[in-house]
C-alpha cells in the first residue's frame, strides 16, 4: 500500500500540484478542491504551520547601518555633480532588523522548499499591468500572520468541508481552509 495518493499523475505533476495548491490554502486561507487531493494537501500545510508555530520567536533584533538615498520634496533622488558625473547623494541610517538564528534560518529554508513564489497584482488596475505589483513573502506571512493564530494550539490547523459532487465528473468536492 502506498505512504500517500498518486493522483493519477507523474510525481513531477504531482509535486508541482501539492505545491501550488498548498501555496494557494496558506496565501488565501481557503480553496476548493477534490477530497483525495485536500487530504494530501493538509498534510504538508499542517507541516508548514506546525513548523512556523515552533520557531516563530527564534530570532533576534539587530541594528545595522544602511545608506539610503536622500530624496526631496517630489520623492526623486537628489543628485550632485561630483567630477562631471551627476552622483546620487546617501545618507547612513540606523536600521533595525530581525536576524534569524540558524534553526529558524532551516525552517524557512524548509518553507521556501514547498512554497512557490506569490506576486500580488493590485485589482484596480486594467488587466496586464505589471506596475505596483509586489512579491509576497510566504515564509514571513507564516511566522508573522499565521503563527501566533495557532501557537496555543496542538495540530488540527485546517479543516475540510464537504461541498458535494463537481458537475463535470462527480468528483466529491471539498472547501479545505485554515481553521
Amino acid at each position: 500500500m502506498a505512504m500517500y495518493r498518486k493522483l493519477g499523475r507523474t510525481s513531477s505533476q504531482r509535486k508541482a500540484l501539492l505545491r501550488n495548491q498548498v501555496t494557494a490554502l496558506l496565501y488565501r486561507g481557503k480553496i476548493v478542491t477534490t477530497e483525495a487531493k485536500a487530504k494530501e494537501i493538509r498534510k504538508i500545510a499542517e507541516h508548514l504551520i506546525a513548523l512556523a508555530v515552533k520557531e516563530k520567536d527564534n530570532f533576534e533584533e539587530v541594528t545595522v547601518q544602511a545608506k539610503v538615498a536622500r530624496k526631496d520634496k517630489d520623492g526623486k533622488r537628489v543628485k550632485e555633480v561630483k567630477d562631471g558625473k551627476k552622483v546620487t547623494v546617501y545618507d547612513t541610517v540606523d536600521r533595525t532588523i530581525k536576524k534569524d538564528k540558524p534553526s529558524r534560518l532551516h525552517a524557512r529554508r524548509q518553507m521556501l522548499k514547498v512554497l512557490y513564489p506569490v506576486t500580488e497584482v493590485p485589482s484596480d488596475k486594467p488587466a496586464g499591468r505589471k506596475k505596483n505589483t509586489k512579491v509576497v513573502d510566504m515564509p514571513k506571512k507564516l511566522f508573522e500572520e499565521i503563527a501566533p493564530k495557532y501557537a496555543n494550539r496542538n495540530g488540527g490547523y485546517t479543516r475540510i468541508v464537504k461541498i458535494g459532487p463537481r458537475k463535470g465528473d462527480g468528483a466529491p468536492e471539498v472547501l479545505i481552509e485554515l481553521v
